[in-house]
């Protein structure tokens, strides 16, 4: 029995031998990581220091021009009420003005035969109906002509 109690003490010994040196390795990893890990937290701290400065920045830029485009957008309303009324009124003068000239100075335009005028058709809701001005001209030639 002494035989088999060696033999357990020596197992156990050498299990207790190796579970040190495994304790030993894992404690030196952990130090290495812990030296390697504390600068590169120490870098990402300043990143997202910097990254928070440049999003104020941005974020006061962003502020800036928001102020300036509501202040173009008052702009352009007031200019547009205050020119585009006589503008409108203006343009629309001249275009009266040109009209007028216009057709002081065109000639007068040969009226169409009667067949052509006939022929127009006008669509109302799907249907398609005979022009009414061409009906009335038709009436009153067959009314002056006597057979």
């Amino acid at each position: 029995m002494a035989v088999f109690w060696a033999i357990l003490v020596s197992f156990l010994a050498v299990v207790l031998v190796r579970l040190a040196q495994t304790l030993r390795a894992t404690t030196k990893l952990v130090a290495d990581v812990t030296e390697q890990a504390v600068p590169l937290l120490a870098d990402a701290s300043a990143t997202v220091r910097s990254a928070q400065t440049q999003l104020d920045k941005v974020d006061a830029i962003a502020s800036d021009v928001q102020e300036v485009t509501s202040n173009a957008s008052a702009l352009s309303t007031t200019v547009a009420s205050t020119f585009g009324g006589p503008l409108v009124k203006v343009a629309a003068f001249g275009y009266g003005v040109r009209q007028a000239l216009g057709r002081r100075t065109a000639p007068e335009p040969e009226p169409e035969p009667a067949r052509s005028r006939s022929s127009r058709r006008t669509v109302i809701v799907g249907r398609t109906v005979p022009s009414a001005r061409g009906r009335k001209r038709e009436r009153r030639n067959t009314r002056g002509q006597k057979d």
